[in-house]
């Protein structure tokens, strides 16, 4: 039985794709819905350049507080755009228990979150950079099919199913 799902979104352009599979399950199966965005950390290049600027304190503080009005703002326009999404769907709306965007590595922050979460399905695009010359799944999609304790539902690319139906 499944009555809670964890929709992990890299906010792409097959986005809302992803999303309608994600209410469609949450709708069908009457289970809650956790959306999830990660932000991944920032670059040694970037965090090199602010050090030559900034003294120890001062990057601190502007790690912190910048991040934390980052993420607090991405979390807001995550859930802005769903909500003009469903703008006419508020009972879709309404089965979204919470919309989180977390700074980490995507494919251990939706395993960390699942499980805190205790979701009984993980649902995210298979998109990204390939891994291998076979396989359509990006990286990130693979480490969580690899790892997660739960089922994983997969969304194909659009662009990549239209060349395999040809």
């Amino acid at each position: 039985m499944i009555r809670s799902i964890l929709y992990a979104t890299d906010l792409g352009i097959y986005a809302p794709v992803v999303m309608q599979h994600a209410l469609e399950l949450a709708r069908s199966f009457k289970a809650d819905l956790y959306v999830l965005h990660v932000v991944e950390p920032m670059g040694l290049f970037a965090e090199s350049v602010l050090q030559s600027y900034l003294d120890e304190q001062a990057l601190n503080e502007l790690q912190q507080q910048g991040m934390d009005t980052m993420l607090s703002n991405i979390e807001q326009r995550v859930f802005d755009s769903l909500r003009d999404e469903l703008s006419e769907g508020a009972q879709e709306l309404d089965l979204i228990r919470s919309v989180k965007v977390i700074q980490g590595e995507p494919a251990q922050v939706i395993l960390e979150q699942s499980r805190k979460l205790g979701v009984d399905l993980l649902i995210l695009g298979s998109h990204g950079q390939s891994i291998g010359a076979n396989t359509h799944l990006g990286h990130n999609a693979a480490r969580v099919v690899e790892q997660a304790q739960m089922p994983v539902y997969l969304v194909p690319l659009l662009q990549r199913r239209r060349r395999t139906d040809v």
